[in-house]
């Protein structure tokens, strides 16, 4: 079957890839004497393709990008070339394999106190079934306080169509809402999100269209209004993303960044208001992990 451009290409890339990861590699890395009389840079291919078990016209064919393989048979290549973890993923996702992005250790803690560097950009840390994990002083100076909510209705979708702070202050939270559900439609698999959905389901009947409904798709970004406090008419504008860290795909982080200078004086000066200028950088109001 003839190979696409995009797939002549790709398999350029790795074979330059693999190429240029060959000539930096030392014989003496690999358990090699190194002769006195050698004069190629780094292994011979004939040396990788004993490494990796495979045959030397065959692994030839590879680096000249002429060739398909195994994802077993390159996973022998990048041991044979001791590749780290990125340079494997990157050379696995080259030849088409998908590579799951291995979680961090504690990736909400780092969030937590990346969130709370954001003075004037507020900002929620969201688990898989966007259950609130942490918040920083600029979204309770702005939004309604995931602090007041019980933990266990402290979600964001749930927060926004059952919570009477957000009917209050967001006029837009159903349109906000209805993405998220969309979003949280693409892990069916994940019991927290069959529960958070059931839930809702159970709290808001009068949206049956929303839940009847089988349509899936990411976040979109969006300006959006919220009232600067209970029973006020100033309305602070954000632009707010959903973003989902590399190193933790499983959470994400929705943030709002000021669309002008108003709401970024509102939430310096509210901020200054209840104190948060004097709280050390780095804490954030959690939940108990």
């Amino acid at each position: 079957m003839a190979t696409t451009e995009d797939e002549q290409g790709r398999r350029h890339e790795l074979g330059g890839f693999l190429r240029a990861h060959r000539e930096l590699l030392a014989p003496e890395e690999v358990g090699l004497p190194r002769s006195a009389r050698r004069r190629t840079p780094g292994l011979r291919r004939e040396e990788v393709a004993v490494l990796a078990g495979v045959g030397v016209a065959w692994y030839t064919w590879l680096e000249q990008g002429r060739v398909d393989t195994s994802r077993q048979v390159l996973e022998s290549v990048c041991r044979a070339l001791r590749l780290d973890a990125d340079a494997r993923r990157y050379v696995l996702e080259l030849a088409g394999f998908h590579v799951p992005v291995a979680p961090s250790a504690a990736p909400a803690d780092r969030l937590r106190a990346l969130v709370e560097a954001w003075p004037t950009s507020p900002a929620l840390v969201l688990d898989r079934a966007l259950d609130v994990l942490a918040w920083n002083d600029a979204w309770r100076a702005s939004w309604p306080d995931p602090g007041a909510v019980p933990t266990e209705r402290r979600n964001l979708v749930s927060m926004l169509l059952t919570d009477a702070a957000y009917e209050a202050r967001f006029p837009g939270r159903q349109a906000v809402a209805l993405d998220l559900v969309r979003h949280l439609r693409t892990r069916p698999e994940d019991a927290r999100v069959l529960a958070v959905m059931a839930e809702l389901r159970a709290a808001r009947p009068d949206l049956a269209a929303w839940w009847r409904c089988r349509a899936v798709g990411v976040f979109t970004a969006r300006t959006v209004e919220v009232r600067a406090g209970d029973g006020e008419r100033v309305m602070l504008r954000f632009a707010v993303s959903l973003l989902v860290p590399a190193e933790a795909p499983e959470t994400t982080v929705l943030v709002g960044t000021p669309a002008d200078p108003a709401t970024v004086a509102h939430v310096v000066g509210r901020g200054a208001e209840l104190g948060f200028a004097a709280r050390e950088v780095g804490r954030v109001r959690s939940v108990d992990m």
